[in-house]
């Protein structure tokens, strides 16, 4: 099969990119072809804002070269991570034009929310959620607090709902769990068309053995991520409960002064890949404690492959990952008093931690490895080429 595969990089790396390249290198290890259409933020520096806003709508640079790629390449299909700032959605109607099935991933909100978290002030917010407008979401210049952009943005979603773009353009959506599938439809896309396939973790980095005697925090110090209610959790924790931190973003200083004032609490900054699964597999727990709703977290299914039960929020696809006492525990979005009174519990018994890696590491050999994915995503292709032979190409 070959596949055409689309994705708008972010400047500061995400699991949105981790995610991109993980699906290019399976499907070329099964044997696919798989050709590239990539944009990276960073070229917004030489396009500049203005030009940005514009192409945030309708890039028609976009849409030529993926088009002339379609008929040059002739793909079975076309899978687009994300398009979102500078493919735009152009990319969409450049493949579909030609008679191509398209399928779209759902790894953040962004079609239903300006910021793409259901995030504001600190809680969760869905008041743009259905709105074929989402003036909430310029009211409060919900895009990184800048109104102007936040009208950009609010526009985009605005002309490509009443063109009708996310049903006409894209064959099928594939969500990465349950609970963010059931907010996609609940905002408008038809359920039919949304389906369910997780992430996955490949190759195999086997399973790890615990005895770090530490907490591990991996991902964006963001406040979204729930930094403040992580720190504020190891200010009501016994003395000799070790916290690593590895990342980095807009809260990075106050990791940094947590780190200088509290010898337990450690920043380690940005690390490789390898570096993050060796500390995962050694830790006692992977914290995840974000406060928005995330339609995944990668973090929690690399976590279960080295055996290392979760701590996380009982919030959006965390809750459904994680199953409590089995493969970690959930506590309370945004309270620190109840995530520190649930490591306290756990830490009163030793075997805990060692039984939730067992069930750790089986969840993630039961629905996160290469094998069952590639034949979710395969199985998911060909439904969309059956639905676009269907449909026929719309010019």
């Amino acid at each position: 099969m070959k596949i055409l595969k689309c994705h708008n990089f972010y400047q500061q790396p995400g699991g949105e990119d981790a995610s991109f390249e993980a699906e290019v290198r399976l499907l070329e290890s099964y044997g696919h072809e798989v050709v590239h259409f990539t944009l990276h933020n960073d070229a917004i520096r030489e396009i500049g804002r203005f030009g940005a806003a514009g192409r945030t709508v309708w890039n028609p640079e976009s849409h030529r070269r993926v088009r002339e790629l379609v008929r040059r390449e002739r793909p079975d299909v076309m899978h687009c991570t994300n398009s979102f700032p500078l493919l735009s959605p152009a990319v969409l109607y450049a493949a579909q034009g030609e008679g191509i099935p398209v399928v779209q991933s759902l790894r953040n909100y962004r079609l239903l929310c300006p910021n793409a978290v259901f995030l504001r002030n600190g809680r969760v917010c869905e008041d743009c959620l259905g709105r074929a407008v989402p003036w909430p979401g310029v009211r409060h210049a919900c895009y990184r607090g800048d109104r102007a952009a936040s009208v950009t943005v609010a526009a985009m979603l605005s002309v490509h709902r009443l063109l009708r773009t996310w049903l006409r353009a894209v064959d099928l959506y594939v969500a990465p769990s349950e609970f963010a599938r059931h907010k996609f439809v609940e905002g408008g896309l038809p359920a039919t068309r949304v389906l369910v396939k997780p992430n996955f973790v490949d190759p195999d980095p086997g399973l790890g053995t615990g005895r770090g005697g530490y907490f591990l925090f991996a991902g964006r110090l963001a406040e979204e991520k729930g930094v403040g209610t992580l720190l504020g959790a190891w200010q009501r924790l016994p003395k000799r409960v070790v916290l690593k931190v590895v990342g980095d973003g807009p809260l990075a200083a106050r990791v940094r002064e947590a780190a200088c004032a509290d010898s337990r609490i450690r920043w380690l900054g940005l690390r490789s890949r390898v570096e993050v699964q060796t500390l995962m597999g050694e830790a006692s727990a992977v914290l995840v404690p974000s406060t928005c709703y995330e339609t995944f977290g990668r973090t929690i299914v690399e976590a279960f492959a080295r055996g290392t039960p979760v701590i996380a929020s009982r919030l959006g696809a965390m809750a459904e990952l994680v199953e409590e006492g089995r493969s970690g525990l959930r506590f309370e979005a945004g309270n620190a008093a109840d995530l520190a009174a649930r490591l306290r519990q756990a830490l009163e018994d030793p075997r805990t931690f060692a039984r939730m890696r067992r069930a750790a590491r089986a969840e993630f050999e039961r629905r996160y490895d290469a094998s069952s994915n590639h034949r979710m995503l395969t199985e998911i292709y060909g439904k969309a080429a059956a639905l676009r032979a269907e449909r026929g190409p719309s010019r």
